[in-house]
């Protein structure tokens, strides 16, 4: 049979399904059998079937394992994106079936999109567990080894690879070990953020898993002087100071941050022209082609002939370096080298209490020597610019405690801090995953039903199956009406109540299709014939399917219909008439709302945000005009009405916000069904006259985005009143 030959019968028994429920265990063994057509739209169709009639544990996993095999399989990205929303809808009710599929919705990590791969992985990490982590780490590994570091997207993909691998040794501490010295060789990466992030993991990694602090304090010591990051040196001296806790590490650390640093000072006197000039230490290192000795004849001043030989190097290249932490804080870094100054305090004065006073001197004095050093640097003129009042106080600081090593609190009270915040993460991320994952509330007289005493005569083990599940979700509360697929519903009035004929549209927004049933009433005392319905539309929708010409009686009514597609969030418009012989009459604008596109998209991270932030290239700003007062009342009101995301979460991200405060500035996202992401900045004032004013800047990687959420908060903030 042809694909629509096929796709005619699967609607058949839908329909035939939904008007007798009680015989559908028979058709879904026909729906079974069409599943394994060669057709890819016919498979598509008949696992989405499956799902919206049957809760039978079999008929969900082949459905599961058709939307796997689409995935794999099928070379158009688009499709891939729709089977992926199909699987993250399924993720809610079918938790432990997908769970048995996780290693096959990995497979399509070979994909080269990234909001394919981000979409893998969020659905990957929810459906973590037990039995199948140690699988799903070891292919992450793999994924990371791969990525093509000449790609224009390699960095990205890297990082999100690291972040899930992240999340996976949170969840499931055992598996650490196996990917903490994997990811150590990345803090090289030249892609700053993905070696952030993984800087970042393994200083959680110090702090929740003490087995392997040991094994990261070694390859730390090893890796440090190829960073040339200046924040990822920063975390990385962190972690030295505070988890070298015998002699050997405190002995091995501060040895790799002196050849980090180098010589001291920082700078020296020119005997030639008599002026300061920066000692980079640079060493010089040869690389090319290996040595070979050439002979020849060679004639004397008497004239006779002498064989010498000459070693020579073949396509020799020099070049200088200097010490990694040296050559950044000769940039002005005072951050970095602040730092280093209190990781210079921490390893002393630990040393001190280990050692004593007379083992520890030198150590103490080439800390101070160090710290010396650089204040004379950032005020000889040599630099830039001198030491800002920050580092000074801390390098300050720092130099008291060497001074006075009894006075450490230093040494406490950051590892404290660290280790508070790090339970308060851990606590959070179990609220969020508990509040997800909620099982539906049973009360105690609801329905126990006994498999084995049901009349299953006649049925097969698929109909039994549906019929058990069926009984059970009704039990439970859960819903099984089909018709619930996320879309959503309006109604727009587009002729008044005196025109010869009345006219509204029931608009049906579903992702990239849009429904128009146009419901027209002969209000006129003459029939009218060949009454048709002519639409247009205005940016990015194209109509599909226009209704045919229709006689109305009077007093009669009927419904027509119009198919339209989307492509973007850009601003749309559907206008047009109604026609009938000379009278024509012309219809209210349909507006199409941004608010039907966006999507509940997951957390994005601070340095992420930032990333992108100066990625994308288009940007639009609104300027805050509203009757609110009160920035806090501002900001919720703006995201009820935009469905926007507050940046690290609704939760964490208000209670940022408590108390009272003259001003406001806020982070938001938000991604549409088509995959364009918008970023939101939100930045207020209170006036002294209780007025609000500033911006709220969009930035997005396509233009039609960032002008229709603009045009939705300009409209949304008119009609906010406090």
């Amino acid at each position: 049979w042809p694909d629509i030959l096929q796709l005619v019968v699967l609607n058949l028994v839908r329909s035939v399904c939904r008007t007798q429920p009680e015989n559908k265990g028979k058709y879904i063994k026909l729906i079974l059998a069409l599943m394994s057509s060669q057709h890819t739209s016919v498979s598509y169709e008949c696992a989405n079937t499956l799902i919206q009639l049957s809760r039978a544990s079999s008929a969900i996993r082949a459905a599961a394992a058709c939307y796997c095999q689409l995935l794999i399989n099928h070379s158009d990205n688009n499709v891939k994106l729709i089977v992926l929303g199909k699987l993250e809808d399924m993720k809610a009710q079918h938790t432990d079936i997908l769970r048995d599929m996780v290693m096959d919705v990995l497979r399509a990590l070979s994909s080269p999109n990234v909001d394919i791969k981000k979409k893998i992985l969020d659905i990957v990490l929810d459906l973590l567990s037990s039995k199948n982590i140690e699988e799903v780490v070891l292919a992450l590994k793999k994924e990371v080894v791969k990525v093509d570091d000449l790609s224009e997207s390699a960095g990205e993909h890297r990082q999100m690879l690291v972040q899930a691998i992240h999340k996976c040794t949170v969840n499931f501490p055992d598996v650490a070990g196996a990917v903490v010295p994997l990811l150590m060789g990345f803090l090289t990466d030249p892609n700053h953020v993905s070696a952030m992030d993984v800087i970042y993991f393994v200083r959680e990694i110090m702090e929740t898993n003490p087995k392997l602090q040991q094994q990261v304090l070694e390859l730390l010591i090893d890796v440090l002087p190829q960073v040339r990051s200046s924040r990822v040196c920063s975390c990385g001296l962190w972690i030295l100071g505070e988890y070298s806790n015998t002699k050997e590490e405190i002995e091995s650390a501060l040895e790799v941050m002196k050849e980090s640093v180098g010589p001291l000072p920082f700078f020296y006197n020119d005997e030639d022209d008599g002026i300061l000039k920066l000692d980079m230490a640079e060493t010089v290192t040869s690389v090319g082609g290996g040595g070979g000795s050439s002979s020849g004849p060679k004639i004397l001043a008497d004239g006779s002939y002498a064989t010498v030989s000459a070693t020579t190097m073949s396509a020799a290249v020099s070049f200088t370096s200097s010490p990694n932490l040296r050559a950044l804080i000769l940039g002005c870094d005072y951050f970095l080298a602040s730092v280093v100054a209190s990781t210079y305090t921490k390893l002393a004065t630990k040393l001190l209490s280990l050692v004593g006073e007379a083992a520890a001197n030198k150590e103490i004095a080439e800390a101070m020597l160090y710290i010396a050093s650089l204040l004379r640097m950032s005020e000889s003129g040599v630099v830039a610019h001198s030491i800002d009042p920050d580092s000074r106080d801390k390098v300050n600081v720092c130099l008291n405690i060497l001074t006075s090593p009894s006075d450490a609190s230093l040494l406490a009270e950051c590892r404290t801090s660290f280790a508070e915040m790090i339970e308060e993460k851990h606590e959070e991320e179990t609220r969020e995953s508990q509040r997800k994952n909620a099982a539906p509330a049973v009360q105690p007289d609801d329905l126990i039903d006994f498999y084995h005493l049901k009349n299953t005569k006649g049925m097969s083990q698929i109909e039994m199956e549906d019929a058990v599940a069926t009984d059970l979700s009704r039990a439970m509360g859960v819903s099984t009406d089909a018709s619930k697929d996320g879309s959503e519903n309006k109604v727009v009035q587009l002729t008044g109540f005196s025109d010869p004929v009345y006219a509204e549209a029931l608009m049906t927004v579903h992702q990239y299709d849009i429904t128009l049933d146009v419901y027209v009433e002969n209000r006129s005392e003459d029939t009218l014939q060949n009454l048709s319905l002519e639409l247009a539309t205005m940016g990015d929708l194209k109509l599909v399917e226009r209704p045919s010409p229709v006689t109305l009686a009077v007093g009669d009514a009927q419904v027509l219909r119009a198919n339209i597609k989307v492509s973007s969030t850009e601003t749309g418009v559907i206008f047009g008439s109604l026609v009938a012989g000379e009278m024509v009459i012309v219809l209210n604008d349909i507006h199409l709302d941004i608010a039907d596109y966006l999507l509940d998209t997951s957390q994005l991270s601070d340095a992420l945000f930032r990333t992108r932030w100066a990625e994308f290239e288009w940007e639009n700003k609104v300027a805050v005009n509203t009757t609110i007062t009160d920035p806090v009342q501002y900001l919720e009101k703006i995201i009820d009405s935009t469905s926007l995301t507050i940046l690290g979460g609704d939760e964490r991200g208000m209670k940022g916000l408590e108390g009272s405060c003259g001003y406001l500035a806020a982070n938001l996202h938000c991604c549409s069904v088509f995959s364009e992401q918008a970023l939101v900045n939100l930045s207020v004032e209170k006036k002294e006259d209780g007025q609000l004013t500033g911006y709220v800047r969009i930035r997005s990687k396509t233009q039609g985005i960032a002008l229709s959420l603009g045009d939705k908060i300009t409209l949304k903030q008119k009609s906010l009143a406090a």
